[in-house]
């Protein structure tokens, strides 16, 4: 196991280009900013994917989720500070404003009627507070399957 000052180094890294970037950074672009090999930085995101710091796609090497933040494009967009990230669910789309401390506009489609909303986060507050976010699973069963949740 890496000593605990790389690892959460490297989270720093994986966020802080990712409020930068509005995506992950890869395996070599992680292991560039470190001057280590590709595996050195491979190993680090699997701990850091054991650790539940962020979630790996392994067939790719790539993060999948850092939440509140969504690698891939999701039917949750976050506009903040000009630029759009992507949120893994409806949970994580109002954490990126409270992540990046910040006002933003977001665009959500409803999964079971394809419908959209917008919603507004200012001050850090929904500005239009008369919507709900329900949730299928309890908590306690999120990362059983964390793709689907």
């Amino acid at each position: 196991m890496k000593d605990d000052s790389v690892i959460w180094q490297t989270r720093h890294f994986v966020y802080s280009h990712i409020a930068d970037t509005t995506r992950p950074p890869s395996v070599d672009e992680t292991a560039a900013h470190f001057g280590i090999s590709t595996e050195e930085a491979s190993e680090l995101f699997k701990e850091l994917h054991n650790r539940h710091a962020v979630f790996l796609d392994f067939d790719k090497m790539a993060i999948r989720m850092a939440n509140p933040f969504s690698g891939i494009p999701t039917d949750f967009k976050v506009h903040a500070n000009g630029k759009t990230y992507f949120a893994n669910c409806a949970w994580d789309m109002l954490g990126i404003p409270a992540a990046l401390h910040c006002d933003a506009v977001i665009d959500a489609v409803f999964t079971e009627s394809n419908e959209t909303v917008q919603l507004e986060v200012k001050d850090g507050k929904v500005t239009n507070g008369d919507l709900l976010v329900h949730f299928p699973l309890a908590f306690s069963q999120w990362y059983d399957d964390l793709v689907f949740t």
